[in-house]
């Protein structure tokens, strides 16, 4: 898996227990997950249309990094689905661990937001995977 996102958790991030707040980590999520979902379908005009279940498997605390790994999971007509993984990284040992995965369905629109087919280039290339 690729790593395409890190973020500092800070003050400003943690819900009511000193925790990271779900609700920051989703959006982080989405929006790395939307980002790789532009570079692999080479448009910006892609958007979210499904998340899978999410579970948080462990809390995430101030002064950890959140680390966001993706991969392909699956190229549809008009849509690319990804495989994500939000881990904490300890600073101070380098030790990760996975405190959510899902899977998040983005679709290629056109200027009018009607879903249009993703590129035979890119299809081709994630095909063969």
């Amino acid at each position: 898996m690729d790593l395409i996102s890190t973020h500092p958790i800070k003050k400003s991030d943690l819900g009511f227990h000193a925790n990271l707040f779900g609700g920051k980590l989703l959006a982080w999520l989405d929006a790395a997950g939307a980002a790789m979902a532009m570079e692999v379908c080479d448009t910006p005009r892609m958007v979210t249309v499904k998340i899978d279940e999410c579970i948080f498997k462990r809390p995430a605390k101030e002064g950890q990094l959140i680390k966001i790994y993706g991969e392909v999971s699956d190229v549809g007509n008009t849509s690319l689905t990804l495989y994500l993984e939000a881990r904490a990284h300890s600073v101070y040992s380098g030790q990760q661990s996975v405190i959510l995965s899902t899977k998040i369905k983005f679709v290629r629109i056109d200027e009018n937001n009607d879903p249009i087919p993703i590129s035979e280039r890119v299809k081709s290339r994630y095909q063969d995977e």
